[in-house]
């Protein structure tokens, strides 16, 4: 599994290498930018991100990258560092969806925190992730009329009420069912209704 990244953007080349020095002293791998439009932004990723992003830099506004690279759909979490931080600021920063917005002159240890967070965060988005990816491919591994039976069992429809629904013999419905379930990996009916409500599916309900 690739290491954990921080990327660093700042115009203040003493800032940056400060930056990097304290982040690889604690162990963690650490890009600087100088210009945010060098920042990678959509791509597949297997290990956690995050962005330490100062809000003033010469070209730019901070919080106008953010809003750029959301709209570019770029997941990675954001820690803002400012020197002049406003309320108005800081709240339109955490409604972007940033971790943390830090004043400087900021302590080492409360920089760490923070990215050690937002790692944490990033993991945990991108693991829920991979959980979704796996249950759309089980899903589409479903025959037409697998995903008929599996809509009437997540409404709570039996299997002689199935074969009703779908116009088929009982027997053929459990051998349907049976192999829906395998298919999903599904080891219960309350597992199969989290699922599919997890893929947004809608339940077929006893008309």
């Amino acid at each position: 599994m690739p290491e954990a990244t921080v990327h660093i953007v700042d115009d203040d080349p003493a800032l940056r290498n400060a930056l990097m020095r304290l982040l690889r002293s604690a162990g963690l791998a650490a890009i600087a930018y100088r210009d945010p439009a060098d920042l990678p932004v959509t791509r597949t990723r297997e290990a956690p991100e995050c962005i330490l992003l100062d809000v003033r830099l010469t070209e730019q506004n901070g919080l106008a990258v953010q809003e750029t690279l959301r709209d570019a759909g770029c997941t990675v979490p954001i820690i803002f560092l400012t020197g002049y931080g406003t309320i108005p600021m800081t709240v339109r920063a955490m409604r972007g969806g940033a971790v943390e917005f830090l004043t400087k002159p900021v302590n080492d240890t409360v920089v760490l925190e923070a990215i050690h967070r937002a790692l944490e965060i990033d993991a945990a988005a991108l693991r829920a992730g991979r959980v979704q990816d796996d249950l759309v491919r089980r899903l589409a591994a479903l025959t037409p009329r697998e995903g008929d039976v599996l809509r009437c069992a997540i409404g709570g429809l039996m299997n002689k009420q199935i074969a009703a629904e779908l116009g088929i013999t009982e027997i053929t419905a459990k051998v349907h069912k049976r192999r829906m379930m395998e298919k999903m990996r599904a080891r219960s009916l309350a597992e199969l209704v989290l699922m599919a409500h997890q893929l947004g599916i809608e339940a077929t309900r006893q008309r």
